[in-house]
C-alpha cells in the first residue's frame, strides 16, 4: 500500500477494508524465537489506505466509453482498415489472445494441456520408453507435467550455430558456452535509434512477427503443436502472488517459500531476516557437499543490506550499547542474535555459529533465564526477537579514531556526508542540453518537490511548506565543480554576494584551490547556490572546450573528500580525451564474435584502477550520469563506479526534450536514497560451510578478504556463495549472518547485521522444493558477468544453457515414478526455463553485434540489481490499456489499486488496434498500434489527437485530462513508479512505423524467437530433449573434454 492521495480519482466511493489478521506461523524449533507482535499500523481499523479523494483539477465525468470504442475501428462507423503490412503483424498459431483455463491462477492450476497439445511426440529422439497416461493418484503438487511423447530434432534456424551441453565440465565455475550470431535491431550501431525518425518497415520476415511464429517446422511433424498458453506463465503467477500478499502479510519464520520479488508483500520480521534484505538460493540446506551436487544448484545469500522497506513494515531498530559494545562470540566474532542460547542461569550464551558454549555475558548485560532458557527481557530485547538490526559501534571501529577530526563533528564515529556535483561543461553537454538538465537534477534534488518528505505529527514544518520537513539530514553539506580541460571550483560561502569561480589550469597535479567555501549547508547558501545554477548554462556557453579531463577532476574531488568520505555525483557526455590517462577509441567491431571480443569490457589503465582504490580506501562512491553520443569507454570509467559501489544512469542518445525529466529524476534520487559510506562487509555461516565467493560491484583486495564500498545505497546487492569444509547436522538449522559496517548519512557508525536460518535436510528432492527462484537467477546473472572480462560469450551462454539443463535434470532424477517422456518441472523453478532464456536474450550475453558499451553496461546492471528489478528486466511487465476493465486502475474493496491482468511477452497476445505498456524496471514503454483506436488516442491524450503522427515524439508523461481512461492509466503509471528500483518513470513513446523505440519493443517478447535465440515453446522442447538424455544416461562425456573439443559421440548440438 502506499499514500492514499498518490492516485488519481473519479469520486468513486471504496468501503473500508475489514482487518487482516496475519496468518499464525509455522511450526519452530527448540531454539527458534516466538513470534513477535504484528508490526503497528498494518490493516488497522480505519479509513482505507488508498481512501479516494475528488481533485480539483477534475470535473463531472461522464461516463466512460464502452471498451469496444477502442478497438480496431474508425470514429465515424466505416470498415475496419485492411491488416497491416507492418513488421508486427500477427502470423503463425499465435491468434489473437484468449482467456486460457488456467493461464492467471494459482501456480498449482492444471497445465497438462501441454502433454495434450503435443502427444505423440518423442523429444528423447528414440530414447527411453513411449509414456503412457497418468493417473490421478500419480499426480503431485511439487510437479508440473507435460506429456511429450514423439519429435523429430529440431533444425537449426539461421543464425542459430551448432551448441553443444557440458562444454564447461573442467571449469570450476562451470561457465562456457558458444557463440551466436547477429541480434535483430542492434546490427553495428552503439545506441538505439533516435525517438523521433521515421521507422519504414520491410513487410517480409519482420523481428516480432517472425518471432510469434510457433516453433520450428520440425516440430510440427507429428502433427501436433504445442499451445503457448499451456506453459507455465510468468505473468499469470506474478499476478497470482500479488494478489495473495495483499491479503496477508510474510512472517519471516513460517516454513514455506519466500514471497515472489515483485509481489508487493508485506514481512513480518520474526527473528528471520525479511527476504527484502536477505535470500538464500536454498532454504533447506543439504547436509553434504555431495548432496548439493546432486542437485546442480548454488548454494549462495542474496543481500541487499538497505533495501527500503515498505511503510507498514516495522523501521529496523538502532541499539547502542556504549564503550562495551554490542555482545560478541569470543570465537568466531558472531554478533548476539534471536538464535543464540543462553546457558548457566544466563551467565554464558552459546554461538549459533560456530556452537562456542563459554561466552560469558558481560555484566552490563546479565538477565536471567526462566525455565524454557530464554531471558526473562527476551521481549525488550530487539536484538533477540528481530532478524535484522543495527549496532551503534565503539570507538574501535570509528572511520577516524585518532587524531584531528576523531570521532565526527558530533562524535558519532564519522561526519555528516558531503556530495559533490561534478558537472561536466565541454561543448557536447551544451550543445546537447546536457548542461541544462543536470543543473536542473540539482536544483530538483536540493530544492524542488523531492527534497522534502512528509512530516510526522508534531514536526514543524519547514522552508514554509506546510506538513513537509527536509529529506536531507542536517549537517550534510554539498559542493559544486565543473569541469571541461581545467577544473573550476565555487565558493559558495553564503556571506558572499554571488558565488566566486576559481579555476585549476594545472590538471598534471591536481589540488584543491579552497580551504573554505567548497562545502556548504545547501539551505544557508540556497541563494548563491541558486544564482550559480541558474547561470551556468550560459557562463560556459562561449567557451566550448570539446575534450574534457574527467580523471584530474575526479582526483581533486577526492582530495576535497579524503579526510571525510562522501559521494560524487558527476555527469559526462563524451569520450575523456584530454590530461593525463586519456582515454582513447578502443571499441573495435571486428572483435565481435571473436575470442578478444572479452578485452573491450576490461579496465586496462592502471591509473583509472588506482584512482577507484583511492576512492574506496577514502569512503567516497562515485555515480555517473552518462549521455554519450558515441563510444565513451564504459568499461574504463565505469569501473570506478562499479568499484566504489556507485551506479551508472546511462542515457544513450540523449535528447533533451524527451530525456531530461527522467535524468533530473534519477539525479535526485541518487542524492536522496539511503546512503551508507566508508563501508565494509562480512558474511559468517554456521560450522561445516565456508565463504568461497562474493559478486557484485565492490572492491575486494583479497580473495579470501571482507568487501569494501566507498558508498553503498539501498538499490545495491551483492551475492556471497559458500563451500563445504564439513558435513551439516541435519538436527541443526543452518545459520547466516552478514554484518555491514557504514556510516549513515548522519554522520553516526553503526553496523547493519541481517540474521537468516535454514534447515538441514539429507534428501535432494527436498533441498529442491525449497529453491527461491530469484535468488538463483540473482546468483547466476552475477557470477555469468562477472565472468565477462574472463571467458568469451560464447562459452559463458553455453555454460548458463548447461545449468538450465542440470538443474532440471537433477529435479527429474528424483521424481519417480514418471514416464520419460514428461517434462517435469519443479514447483518452485517452474519459470525457471524461461527467466534463463531471458537471460541469454540480455544485452549482455545476447548473440550479434552489441556494442561494447551497451554490454558493459547491462553486465554491471545485472552485478547490482536487486531481485524484484532483475525479474522485471528480464521479463517485462505488459499491461494492455485499451482492453481495461471500467475498475481498472482506481482501488479495490481492500483499498489496493486494481491493476490490469499482464500479458505474456509474446507478439502472439498482441491484439491489432491495441495500446499497451512494457515496463522493464529500465523503460517504460508505451507502444501503440497503427490501427489504433481515434478515439482511445482522445481520451488518452486529448481532443486535438486524432492518429499516431499527432503525438510529440519526444513526449515523457501523459497530460492531465478529465477522462476516465486517462486517469486510470495515469494511477497505473504511479503504481509502477512505487515498485522502480533506482530507475524513474518517464514514458518513451514507440509508435508502430514510427518510432525506434519500437526496437525496444520486439526486444521485450522475450517468448518470441528474436535476440538471437529460440522462442519460449522452443527453448522448453530443446532442453526436455537433453533432460532425458542425461536422465537416461545417453549425454556421453568424453575424457578430457575441454572447451569446444570432443564433440563426439551421442552429444548433439544444442541449436
Amino acid at each position: 500500500m502506499a499514500e492514499m492521495a498518490m492516485y488519481h480519482s473519479l469520486g468513486q466511493d471504496t468501503d473500508d477494508p475489514s482487518a487482516n489478521p496475519p496468518p499464525p506461523a509455522g511450526p519452530q524449533q527448540q531454539y527458534l524465537p516466538p513470534a513477535a507482535p504484528p508490526p503497528t499500523g498494518y490493516q488497522q481499523p480505519g479509513p482505507a489506505p488508498y481512501q479516494q479523494q475528488q481533485p480539483a483539477t477534475y470535473g463531472q465525468v461522464s461516463l466512460p466509453p464502452d471498451p469496444s470504442s477502442y478497438r480496431a475501428s474508425t470514429p465515424y462507423g466505416q470498415a475496419a482498415p485492411p491488416p497491416s503490412l507492418s513488421p508486427y503483424q500477427q502470423q503463425g498459431p499465435y491468434g489473437p489472445p484468449t482467456q486460457q483455463p488456467g493461464l492467471y491462477g494459482p501456480p498449482g492450476g492444471d497445465v497438462r494441456g501441454l502433454a495434450q497439445s503435443i502427444s505423440g511426440m518423442d523429444l528423447a529422439g528414440g530414447v527411453g520408453t513411449t509414456p503412457g497416461t497418468i493417473s490421478k493418484a500419480s499426480r503431485k503438487k511439487a510437479r508440473a507435467y507435460h506429456n511429450l511423447d514423439q519429435s523429430s530434432e529440431p533444425s537449426n534456424g539461421p543464425n542459430l550455430p551448432a551448441f553443444t551441453p557440458n562444454v564447461a565440465n573442467q571449469m570450476p565455475s562451470s561457465f562456457l558456452g558458444q557463440q551466436q550470431a547477429m541480434s535483430p535491431g542492434q546490427g553495428n550501431s552503439q545506441f538505439p535509434a533516435p525517438a523521433n525518425p521515421t521507422f519504414v518497415p520491410a513487410a517480409p520476415a519482420a523481428p516480432a512477427a517472425f518471432a510469434a511464429r510457433s516453433g520450428s517446422s520440425n516440430v510440427g511433424q507429428a502433427g501436433g503443436k504445442v499451445n503457448p498458453s499451456d506453459i507455465p506463465s510468468i505473468p499469470g503467477h506474478r499476478d497470482h502472488y500479488i494478489a495473495q500478499y495483499r491479503a496477508t502479510m510474510y512472517p519471516t519464520l513460517a516454513r514455506h517459500q519466500p514471497p515472489h520479488a515483485t509481489s508487493d508483500y508485506i514481512a513480518h520480521d520474526q527473528g528471520n531476516a525479511s527476504p527484502r534484505l536477505c535470500r538464500l538460493t536454498l532454504n533447506s540446506i543439504p547436509a553434504t557437499a555431495d548432496l548439493l551436487a546432486s542437485t546442480s544448484l548454488p548454494l549462495a545469500l542474496l543481500i541487499q543490506p538497505l533495501a527500503k522497506l515498505k511503510d507498514e513494515e516495522e523501521p529496523i531498530p538502532v541499539l547502542d550499547f556504549g564503550e562495551m559494545g554490542p555482545p560478541r562470540c569470543r570465537r568466531c566474532r558472531t554478533y548476539i542474535n534471536p538464535f543464540m542460547t543462553f546457558l548457566q542461569g544466563g551467565g554464558r550464551f552459546r554461538c549459533n555459529m560456530c556452537l562456542f558454549p563459554n561466552n560469558e555475558v558481560p555484566s552490563e548485560y546479565y538477565a536471567p533465564v526462566d525455565m524454557s532458557g530464554a531471558r526473562v527481557d527476551r521481549n525488550q530485547r530487539p536484538e533477540l526477537m528481530r532478524g535484522t538490526v543495527e549496532f551503534v559501534v565503539p570507538k574501535e571501529y570509528w572511520a577516524k579514531k585518532d587524531g584531528e577530526g576523531a570521532g565526527g563533528e558530533e562524535g558519532k564515529g564519522g561526519s555528516p556526508m558531503r556530495w559533490i556535483f561534478l558537472v561536466d561543461v565541454s561543448e557536447n553537454a551544451i550543445n546537447r542540453g546536457v548542461l541544462e538538465s543536470v543543473v536542473g537534477g540539482i536544483r530538483e534534488a536540493l530544492y524542488g518537490g523531492s527534497a522534502y518528505e512528509n512530516a510526522p505529527e508534531g514536526h514543524e514544518s519547514e522552508d514554509g511548506k506546510e506538513g513537509k520537513r527536509r529529506r536531507l539530514p542536517k549537517g550534510c553539506k554539498i559542493g559544486i565543480c565543473t569541469f571541461d580541460k581545467d577544473v573550476q571550483f565555487y565558493n559558495l560561502n553564503p556571506n558572499l554576494d554571488q558565488a566566486q569561480m576559481m579555476v585549476m589550469p594545472d590538471i598534471e597535479d591536481p589540488f584543491v584551490p579552497l580551504s573554505e567555501g567548497l562545502f556548504v549547508d545547501p539551505y544557508e547558501s540556497r541563494a548563491i547556490i541558486e544564482s550559480l545554477l541558474e547561470s551556468l548554462p550560459t557562463l560556459f556557453m562561449h567557451i566550448k572546450n570539446a575534450e574534457p579531463a574527467l580523471l584530474p577532476a575526479l582526483s581533486t574531488a577526492l582530495s576535497a573528500l579524503q579526510d571525510t568520505g562522501g559521494k560524487i555525483i558527476c555527469s559526462l557526455s563524451t569520450l575523456p580525451t584530454w590530461g593525463p590517462h586519456r582515454l582513447f577509441m578502443r571499441d573495435d567491431p571486428k572483435l565481435y564474435h571473436s575470442e578478444k571480443e572479452k578485452v573491450l569490457f576490461q579496465t586496462e589503465h592502471q591509473a583509472w584502477r588506482k584512482v577507484s582504490g583511492r576512492l574506496v580506501e577514502a569512503g567516497v562512491g562515485v555515480d555517473f550520469f552518462m549521455t554519450p553520443s558515441a563510444y565513451i569507454d564504459v568499461a574504463t570509467v565505469g569501473h570506478i563506479a562499479s568499484t566504489t559501489g556507485g551506479e551508472i544512469f546511462f542515457y544513450p542518445n540523449f535528447v533533451a526534450e524527451r530525456d531530461a525529466h527522467k535524468l533530473r529524476s534519477e539525479l535526485s534520487h541518487s542524492f536522496h536514497r539511503e546512503t551508507g559510506y566508508q563501508s565494509l562487509m562480512k558474511v559468517r555461516c554456521s560450522n561445516g560451510l565456508q565463504v568461497s565467493t562474493y559478486h557484485g560491484n565492490f572492491l575486494q583486495r583479497s580473495h579470501a578478504g571482507d568487501v569494501e564500498f566507498g558508498a553503498i545505497d539501498a538499490d545495491k546487492c551483492v551475492s556471497v556463495m559458500f563451500s563445504y569444509d564439513g558435513k551439516l547436522d541435519s538436527k541443526i538449522d543452518a545459520h547466516f549472518q552478514s554484518a555491514l559496517l557504514y556510516t549513515t548519512r548522519q554522520g553516526e557508525r553503526r553496523v547493519r547485521c541481517s540474521n537468516i536460518v535454514a534447515g538441514v535436510t539429507e534428501n535432494t528432492r527436498d533441498a529442491i522444493k525449497m529453491a527461491d527462484q530469484d535468488a538463483v537467477l540473482g546468483v547466476l546473472a552475477r557470477e555469468a558477468a562477472s565472468r565477462m572480462i574472463e571467458k568469451p560469450l560464447k562459452e559463458i551462454r553455453g555454460a548458463l544453457t548447461e545449468k538450465c539443463v542440470e538443474i532440471l535434470a537433477a529435479y527429474r532424477k528424483t521424481s519417480g515414478g514418471s514416464p520419460p517422456g514428461q517434462l517435469v518441472l519443479p514447483e518452485t523453478l517452474k519459470e525457471f526455463a524461461m527467466y534463463v532464456l531471458a537471460l541469454l536474450k540480455t544485452r549482455a550475453f545476447r548473440g550479434g553485434s552489441v556494442a561494447s558499451d551497451m554490454r558493459v553496461h547491462s553486465m554491471r546492471l545485472l552485478k547490482s540489481m536487486g531481485p524484484a528489478e532483475l525479474q522485471l528486466y528480464l521479463y517485462p511487465r505488459i499491461l494492455p490499456v485499451h482492453s481495461m476493465t471500467e475498475e481498472d486502475g482506481f482501488l479495490d474493496s481492500t483499498g489496493h489499486l486494481k491493476i490490469p491482468v499482464a500479458l505474456r511477452a509474446s507478439f502472439g497476445f498482441i491484439e491489432e488496434g491495441g495500446a499497451y505498456l512494457i515496463d522493464n524496471g529500465q523503460l517504460l514503454l508505451l507502444w501503440l498500434h497503427t490501427h489504433v483506436s481515434p478515439n482511445l488516442l482522445q481520451d488518452l491524450f486529448g481532443p486535438e489527437v486524432n492518429s499516431l503522427s499527432d503525438l510529440d515524439p519526444n513526449m515523457y508523461e501523459l497530460p492531465v485530462l478529465e477522462t476516465h481512461l486517462n486517469a486510470q492509466v495515469r494511477n497505473v503509471i504511479q503504481y509502477l513508479k512505487t515498485q522502480r528500483g533506482s530507475k524513474a518513470v518517464s514514458i518513451q513513446l514507440a509508435r508502430q512505423g514510427f518510432d525506434g523505440a519500437e526496437y525496444e519493443f520486439a526486444s521485450s517478447l522475450v517468448e518470441d524467437r528474436n535476440n538471437e535465440e529460440r522462442s519460449y515453446v522452443d527453448w522448453l522442447v530443446h532442453v526436455h530433449k537433453f533432460v532425458q538424455l542425461e536422465v537416461t544416461g545417453q549425454r556421453k562425456r568424453d575424457e578430457g573434454d575441454v572447451g569446444m573439443a570432443g564433440m563426439t559421440g551421442m552429444r548433439p548440438p544444442y541449436w
